[in-house]
């Protein structure tokens, strides 16, 4: 009996089947074993929704509103490069519907002069390298970098004859910050007596670069001399929010904003 619309099997259609199969990096076994399971978004997501339940927890917090922002923006990177190859329809793109969480309000304030000098003393005369941990303050209360700006400092980033420091900090911004006569001094000797290569300009006595867990020291031996820091949950990045607002109030708004190292908001399009 003739299978009407049946295509006849010949060797050509037989060696085109294994070439197809070549290219595509299978072989006629792969057709007939069961495939491995491959975790699916249905799986995924309620896992990856517990990151906000898990988010770290402290005075600082704010519900892991930051957690679930990273995770909207991670799920629109993966639907939009799906969208954009053609896998799914704009129509069918589920992450097109997420909105972002609203922020709360951060408790965080200018610390007063007399706190302020209370963190600079307790840093500069405790724990095991005082010289280290006050050349940090001062750098941050400087420059207002991020914690990343400065571990990630080399001694070429220092332009001693201009007092200007490079900065590299998220996001892939990068900027030349001002900095004292008095500061870079201390920064120019703390990487001659520490022997900072060209890379990592802060180090520990035994020539080591320090790491996030020297902030973690830092702020934790603080809070055990001065309990007030403890309570309120202070942080190197307090000492940037403090002046930063001496800079708006004693300049202006967009002083500040660009002492900060802060992108500018993208222009509106044009009308057509």
């Amino acid at each position: 009996m003739v299978v009407p619309n049946a295509v006849a099997t010949t060797s050509d259609t037989i060696a085109a089947a294994r070439l197809l199969l070549t290219q595509m990096g299978l072989s006629p076994a792969d057709l007939v074993t069961p495939a491995t399971s491959v975790p699916t978004f249905a799986e995924i997501v309620p896992a990856v929704r517990a990151i906000r339940t898990t988010a770290r927890t402290n005075r600082a917090s704010r519900g892991g509103t930051s957690a679930v922002e990273h995770f909207i923006s991670t799920v629109r990177c993966v639907y939009r490069y799906a969208e954009d190859r053609g896998w799914i329809r704009a129509s069918g793109n589920p992450a097109r519907q997420l909105a972002f969480p609203a922020r709360r309000k951060s408790h965080r304030y200018a610390i007063p002069s007399d706190q302020l000098t209370e963190i600079c003393r307790v840093a500069a005369t405790t724990g095991n390298d005082p010289d280290l941990d006050s050349l940090i303050l001062r750098l941050h209360l400087e420059t207002v970098c991020r914690r990343a700006g400065a571990l990630s400092l080399r001694p070429h980033d220092l332009d001693i004859s201009r007092c200007l420091v490079f900065l590299r900090e998220k996001d892939g911004t990068d900027r030349w910050q001002p900095v004292s006569p008095t500061l870079m001094s201390h920064l120019v000797a703390h990487g001659h007596g520490r022997h900072s290569p060209q890379s990592g300009q802060l180090r520990y006595r035994n020539g080591k670069p320090i790491t996030h867990r020297r902030y973690d020291h830092i702020w934790h031996r603080l809070g055990l001399e001065l309990p007030w820091v403890a309570t309120q949950g202070v942080t190197t990045h307090w000492l940037r929010h403090t002046t930063l607002t001496w800079v708006e109030r004693t300049f202006s708004y967009a002083v500040a904003r660009e002492y900060a190292g802060q992108a500018k908001p993208a222009a509106p399009p044009r009308p057509t």
